[in-house]
């Protein structure tokens, strides 16, 4: 058994900064494509590609909603891969292609009929979001397999984060740039172009990853039967409570930045302004920096609670600043602190629940548990997200590249600032009710470190 116990030490060693870089170029990657989908897709969809803003959030909630139980046949698959490589590492290399080529064929905008447009979409897309699970599930399943370390679960979380920041910062900041230089004038273009260059870059990143991360754990790492994954979740009250406040994070979050755009042309007349709004999402990575800091004084879940909150508080005041692009930016820059924090602690969190599942029911199904905590919950949420804000613009009258009536202006308002707030107020409202299960997780390790020491002396 020497090599379980050698596997046993070297997972509570220090992970070496590049490999930290690289478990953070798999978020880079991901949120360089799946960002660039949540934040443009619908306004891409409606005044570039020329689907109605009905047909367009149809596409959207029906092929989400599709795809999104797509996660749990990932976790089952993920749960039953063993390889020299480790158990999620292998999906970095095996989906990087899928991934980039489904996200260009989503902006390739064929000369089609409406009809055709609207099936075009709708299989794209949903293809896409099988692909990005297939990048995303590995991303969250292979965190408790880094370290058996909850501290440095923390921080290959937060430099994970970082690194999804930075790419959710270059599509947000840039891509309506990239647009506008690549298309030339002509917007199927700049979009079609834009999209095979950060392809290309999220395929980069994600060879980068597969090459230098390295999963611990291995001894463990053994085919799971459907039905065992399936009762890693039973009596796990930490993870299901966990999972419902992502949605709604994912709800909030989604609703704000589909509609930024429209805000920004049609309620303030400056289209351009939207760029700089989303360069501010910087921020982000301040809420992301300050977590390693809450934790120590507060717990996770009050951690996460604030975050929401602050969330809301944000989303709020820009409601009030009116036409004012300063008060604006300074509203969306705090309610980005608060993303950052709401996006970030629930990935760590992921992984206590995944020992939580291991102590409670004696199976460590990481793939299946992180499968729904991280890519059902993102694709539930925002494909809910995404759809509410268009039924709402549909029913207030929007008609694309028009001058919009108040009813249709008041919508996008309300959907830029109260929507998304109500969405995080709830997420903070479910966590209330994780507080005391945090409470059990020194006592969950020790067990758990007990268990592992003696199957290593077997």
């Amino acid at each position: 058994m020497k090599s379980q116990v050698a596997t046993a030490i070297k997972s509570d060693v220090k992970v070496p900064f590049h490999r930290m870089l690289a478990f953070a170029s798999t978020d880079a990657a991901g949120n360089l494509l799946y960002t660039t989908v949540t934040t443009f897709i619908l306004y891409y969809y409606t005044d570039v590609f020329g689907l109605s803003v009905a047909a367009a959030g149809t596409v959207l909630l029906a092929a989400r909603i599709l795809d999104a139980f797509d996660a749990p046949v990932w976790g089952f698959i993920i749960d039953h891969t063993h390889t020299r490589w480790g158990q999620s590492r292998p999906y970095f290399l095996w989906m990087a292609f899928p991934f980039a080529i489904f996200f260009v064929l989503m902006f390739l905008s064929p000369n089609l009929s409406a009809n055709g447009k609207f099936w075009w979409a709708m299989v794209t897309y949903l293809l896409f979001g099988i692909s990005y699970t297939g990048v995303g599930t590995p991303i969250s399943s292979i965190l408790p397999n880094l370290s058996n370390n909850s501290d440095e679960r923390i921080k290959l979380n937060s430099v994970r984060m970082i690194g999804g920041n930075i790419g959710y910062l270059i599509t947000e900041t840039f891509t309506l740039s990239f647009v506008a230089f690549f298309g030339g004038g002509n917007d199927l273009a700049g979009w079609r172009n834009t999209a095979i260059v950060l392809a290309v870059a999220g395929f980069a990143l994600l060879m980068f990853a597969f090459f230098d991360t390295r999963e611990v754990n291995t001894a463990s790492q053994k085919a799971i039967p459907i039905m065992d994954s399936i009762r890693a979740a039973k009596s796990n009250w930490p993870w299901f409570i966990l999972v419902v406040a992502f949605i709604f994070y994912w709800l909030g979050n989604s609703s704000r930045t589909s509609v930024l755009v429209y805000y920004t042309q049609y309620n303030l007349g400056v289209k351009g302004f939207a760029s700089i709004l989303n360069a501010l999402v910087m921020f982000q990575m301040l809420g992301m920096v300050l977590i390693p800091f809450l934790v120590k004084k507060f717990s996770k879940a009050h951690v996460l609670m604030f975050g929401l909150c602050l969330a809301a508080l944000g989303q709020i005041m820009i409601f009030f600043v009116g036409k004012s692009l300063v008060g604006l930016g300074v509203a969306w820059s705090i309610a980005s602190i608060g993303t950052g924090i709401s996006v970030s602690m629930p990935f760590a969190m992921l992984s206590d629940t995944v020992d939580y599942g291991e102590w409670k029911n004696g199976i460590r199904a990481s793939g299946f548990l992180t499968a729904i905590g991280s890519s059902f919950a993102i694709k539930m949420g925002s494909g809910l997200g995404g759809w509410a804000p268009s039924m709402i613009l549909a029913k207030a009258g929007y008609k694309a590249g028009v001058t919009q009536t108040d009813s249709a202006l008041s919508a996008i308002k309300f959907c830029i600032s109260f929507l998304p707030a109500i969405f995080f107020i709830i997420g903070a409202i479910v966590m209330v009710l994780y507080v005391r299960y945090e409470k059990q997780e020194a006592t969950v390790r020790a067990d758990l470190a007990q268990k592992r020491g003696d199957l290593s002396t077997d």
